[in-house]
């Protein structure tokens, strides 16, 4: 066996390793994956990948293994568990499923995944797929394996998969913080999909890697013995800028490549704030500073908190390079951080909108990758001393685990039939699924099919599942589904969906209710040719919905109809022009009338209180000329006048109060809000007897323990009536007392 496949591993794993090989290796033949590659060569290919990566044994017998299916019998029952055990069995089940996304992904329609969030959602539901970390791991170095295979072979890679590979992986390993993988996934992907970009920038960096790598690692020697005689401890690292980097940089910036001055970085991590400012200075002794190149975040952090100070510098040949230097604290918060290195490598000029837009849900998603990319560096780390180990249980104790259950997420990626990732909450069914794609679907929902099997609307879906609604081709929801003990629904949205739909339905069903009502009344009157829009608007009403909804609600009396079509003495129209052209004699006001209404202008004329508004001094009020029932008398602020005043404006005429006499009352309707309990109607007669005002209506209404009552009270004068307001706000359970 190949040491580069067994190094960190003690002797026992490397047995287990040399056994699975032996059993792996005569089942793969001469088998080929789909792109070419010989089967045995991919997975002896990953397997070096996540030995590299320091991965345990575990993890690297699973990458011989998830090959496999292709070439074994197809009813033998899980052999790799029953020759391995569980955990190696899960690793390759867990990674077979996230084959499985991926096949499903890449046969997807382009509209369903060329979405910036439809590629997210990828990103998150191949996380929540992985319910061990490893599994991500064993993903990603397939896929670099893979890459790996056509530049070495110079076979042409599909450029969806290249693109595929930026768009889904590479993301995934920067954020795990699994840096190396990540840049050799980049330039090979890019090599693939714009191939004379990448030559053209090739040829541009002049120096080989190799000769850049030597670079780093001779400045990183100098300045880590010049921290040492000034005394300062710092971790000095870095490494060449690779080629897909340097394009992004060039394409998103709009820099030419001469005004590339990071090519080359460091990175120092010093103890504290004051080592930082030391670290520099040290820095601008070794070498030149470059104008207008230095950025102190440490003083001025970014919005996002990043905390760092940067600097560029150029070498005694000229050649530039950019040095970082943060504290452990800055760094940490960095990368794991709100301003972890992904966020705004990948966010960009999006980034204040993405921080003003996270959910909680995000916000979850963020914690997890953090957890997963220290449990990967502290993983590297003891991979990295495990050539010292002997014992296997040691090497054991160094294995990844499932994340606890404080770092799952509390949603769920599911899969249209379009293979467009949907997201839900934990514990969503179909219906939760059809109202997120549409209401009418979710409206229209009787049944589901999961990965192609008919299920109960009960079932609750899982991460990776393939969801088809069955509908019908009309009709509605159930109540039940808003039932929270039967499980129908998750969702909040698909809850106040389902609610919206029965709460249109009892509207529709007061409106035809009400209009029955009305109709009725009006036939028992004799007046079925009559417009309902306008008596609603005469009633108060903006429209006559609104008067059916009242009428079926009981929250409007039906013989307040009758008042309208009040009988009248036959005698010819009174036309308005005819009134207003008559000045009054001089020395001669105008006559008040019965109501104790001065028509302006005008001798005796005829005048009524409108029951729409019901006026009373000191209201201020307008007249309008009616048909045979002369002059109706409105509050200025009226709904029904300002509309009948809009279609006839040559109707309206002023008016005002004249001296009333105190017999003179005008009856008003108050309107009182309060808690439902026994004695409230007793306790508001009560305060209506003491203040000596004749109650001439009463309208009640009682529902989920608040009452609504309406008083038709007779009054003198506003004094009297905001004395009775306030005596009514006083009553224990009143809410509030108002003139309607």
């Amino acid at each position: 066996m190949d040491d580069s496949l067994i190094v960190g591993l003690g002797a026992d794993d490397q047995a287990l390793l040399q056994k699975v090989l032996d059993w792996a290796q005569p089942q793969f033949a001469d088998r080929q994956a789909t792109t070419g590659e010989r089967l045995i060569d991919h997975a002896l290919g990953t397997a070096r990948v996540l030995a590299e990566m320091h991965a345990d044994v575990a993890t690297r017998a699973a990458a011989l293994l998830i090959a496999l299916p292709e070439a074994l019998p197809t009813k033998q029952m899980d052999p790799v568990t029953q020759q391995f055990g569980t955990e190696i069995g899960k690793l390759v089940t867990g990674t077979r499923a996230l084959l499985r996304l991926g096949t499903i992904a890449g046969g997807a329609s382009q509209v369903a995944t060329d979405s910036a969030g439809q590629k997210e959602k990828l990103r998150k539901m191949l996380l929540a797929m992985a319910a061990d970390l490893r599994i991500v791991l064993i993903r990603l170095a397939s896929r670099l394996q893979t890459l790996r295979w056509h530049a070495s072979s110079k076979t042409a890679c599909d450029p969806a998969m290249a693109r595929e590979t930026l768009d889904l992986y590479t993301p995934l390993a920067n954020r795990l913080g699994i840096w190396q993988v990540k840049w050799e996934m980049e330039d090979l992907a890019f090599r693939f999909t714009d191939p004379v970009r990448y030559k053209e920038i090739a040829g541009l960096l002049e120096e080989k890697r190799v000769e850049r790598e030597k670079f780093i690692a001779r400045t990183v020697g100098q300045l880590t013995e010049a921290l040492q005689k000034m005394g300062i401890a710092a971790d000095v690292s870095g490494r060449p800028k690779h080629i897909y980097s340097i394009y992004n940089k060039m394409r998103h910036k709009q820099l030419a490549f001469s005004q590339l001055f990071d090519l080359r970085a460091l990175r120092l991590i010093v103890p504290d704030e004051r080592a930082c400012y030391a670290a520099l200075s040290l820095v601008h002794e070794l070498w030149t500073p470059v104008p207008d190149e230095f950025d102190d975040y440490i003083s001025r952090p970014k919005p996002n908190g990043y905390r760092s100070l940067h600097t560029v510098v150029a070498d005694e040949a000229g050649r530039p390079f950019e040095v970082q230097i943060r504290t452990t604290a800055m760094h940490e918060f960095a990368e794991y951080g709100m301003a972890a290195h992904w966020r705004y490598k990948e966010a960009g000029a999006r980034s204040n909108q993405m921080h003003a837009s996270m959910t909680q849900a995000s916000e979850q998603y963020d914690r997890q990758l953090a957890w997963m990319r220290q449990l990967l560096a502290w993983n590297t780390d003891a991979g990295k001393q495990s050539d010292s180990r002997s014992s296997p249980s040691q090497d054991s104790s160094q294995r990844m685990v499932k994340p606890s259950a404080e770092s799952t997420e509390d949603r769920i990626y599911v899969l249209s039939p379009q293979a467009r990732v949907i997201e839900l909450p934990q514990g969503a069914t179909p219906i939760d699924f059809a109202y997120h794609l549409h209401t009418d679907l979710g409206h229209r929902c009787r049944g589901a099919r999961i990965d192609g099997q008919m299920v109960p609307l009960q079932t609750q879906l899982q991460t990776g599942q393939t969801v088809e609604i069955v509908t019908t081709k009309s009709g509605g929801p159930s109540r039940d589904w808003l039932n929270p003990h039967l499980g129908f629904l998750a969702s909040p949205r698909a809850r106040a969906k389902v609610r919206a739909w029965f709460n249109a339905i009892e509207l529709q069903q007061r409106i035809t209710q009400g209009q029955a009502l009305v109709e009725k009344e009006l036939q028992r009157l004799g007046k079925t040719a009559i417009n309902l829009e306008q008596l609603a608007q005469q009633l108060g009403f903006a429209q006559a919905e609104d008067l059916y909804v009242a009428a079926a609600k009981e929250e409007f009396s039906l013989r307040q109809i009758d008042a309208v079509f009040q009988p009248v003495e036959p005698e010819q129209e009174i036309r308005p022009e005819s009134l207003v052209t008559h000045a009054p004699r001089s020395g001669q006001s105008a006559k008040q009338g019965k109501d104790g209404v001065l028509v302006v202008g005008v001798g005796s004329l005829m005048t009524q209180l409108a029951r729409c508004c019901r006026p009373a001094p000191p209201d201020v009020i307008s007249g309008f000329v009616t048909r045979g029932r002369g002059v109706s008398i409105h509050r200025s602020d009226c709904s029904s006048y300002l509309a009948l005043a809009a279609r006839q404006p040559e109707r309206v005429i002023e008016v005002a109060w004249g001296n009333q006499v105190s017999t003179a009352v005008y009856a008003v309707d108050l309107s009182v809000r309060a808690q439902d309990r026994s004695g409230l109607l007793r306790d508001l007669s009560e305060v209506f007897a003491r203040l000596r005002l004749n109650v001439i209506a009463v309208n009640t209404q009682s529902k989920a323990s608040l009452a609504h009552m309406v008083f038709t009270v007779e009054v003198h004068d506003g004094a009297e009536l905001t004395r009775a307001l306030s005596a009514l706000s006083d009553v224990a359970g009143v809410l509030s007392a108002q003139r309607r």
